[in-house]
């Protein structure tokens, strides 16, 4: 499958542009899956024929803070029209943060038939791309998710805690106001998440979004490697990321594993809410 051009990338095939999919729409293969922070956003306006997956509801589990086991996630794959030979396509607003977010869960559960679409809704709508509010039904399939798990995408809080004498870099790709303990989340978002300010210590700010473009493309290789190396953050050590919830630091875990290849990149999902509840834990403000 085309990429969008490649930027230098080591895994250019995680990637489809706009022109891709536009030509693609009508591949019985191929299954856009919509998924945004906004999870009214589908109902508003979405890419012809793709289905709408809403991240609180379709990709957590119903009790505890954890993810669709495999089997569940089969059954979800399998009401969007998912088989065997198909290739899911991933998109959302806002640079595709809960997209990669999506996509994260799906690497991680052993689902590797999966891209995004590179700059997402912003940049299929820049384009000038038809979007519509008629909603497609799929033929329901008997898929399941045979695909060997990826835990080592992931990092849990007791990894986290060693983290600062084991040599791992760690990346808060919050925002700076969120990182020096002045805000406990975005703007927009309730500011009760987690008990205490701050971030981890040692941790390098590198604000997710700066991985991406005006128009919400990833920025080429060399840029995402000056970004990253400018903060220390180079493949030769682990990385471990953190945000909130997890949903930014998929997005800049796709870029540092997926696209310039680090080999050694997880993803704390648990973040700053589990992080900053935690009782006698170090924290470091400013």
């Amino acid at each position: 499958m085309a990429a969008t051009g490649g930027n230098g990338y080591a895994h250019p095939e995680t990637l489809v542009d706009t022109d891709w999919l536009a030509a693609h729409l009508d591949d019985a293969t191929v299954r856009v899956i919509d998924v945004d922070e906004d999870t009214t956003a589908y109902e508003q306006g979405h890419i012809p024929g793709a289905v709408g997956w809403n991240w609180t509801t379709d990709l957590h589990a119903p009790v505890g803070r954890d993810y669709l086991d495999r089997e569940a996630l089969g059954r979800l794959m399998s009401e969007a029209g998912v088989d065997y030979d198909t290739t899911v396509i991933l998109y959302g607003g806002n640079n595709n943060w809960f997209a990669a977010y999506a996509y994260w869960i799906l690497r991680l559960r052993g689902f590797n038939r999966v891209k995004l679409l590179d700059g997402g809704r912003k940049k299929w709508e820049l384009d000038g791309r038809e979007t519509t509010k008629e909603v497609e039904r799929y033929r329901r399939t008997e898929f399941t998710v045979t695909g060997q798990e990826n835990p080592q995408f992931r990092a849990m809080r007791g990894e986290v805690l060693q983290s600062a004498g084991s040599g791992a870099h760690l990346v808060d790709v919050r925002s700076p106001e969120e990182y020096r303990g002045e805000k406990l989340a975005p703007p927009h978002l309730p500011q009760e998440q987690a008990q205490v300010p701050g971030h981890i210590p040692g941790a390098a700010n590198i604000p997710w979004a700066q991985a991406a473009n005006d128009d919400g493309t990833f920025k080429s290789a060399d840029e995402l490697k000056a970004l990253y190396a400018g903060k220390g953050v180079t493949a030769d050590r682990e990385v471990i990321a953190y945000c909130r919830i997890g949903e930014r630091s998929s997005h800049t875990w796709f870029a540092l594993h997926e696209l310039l290849g680090y080999p050694d990149v997880k993803n704390y999902d648990g973040s700053w809410t589990e992080y900053g509840s935690l009782v006698g834990v170090p924290v470091e403000l400013g």
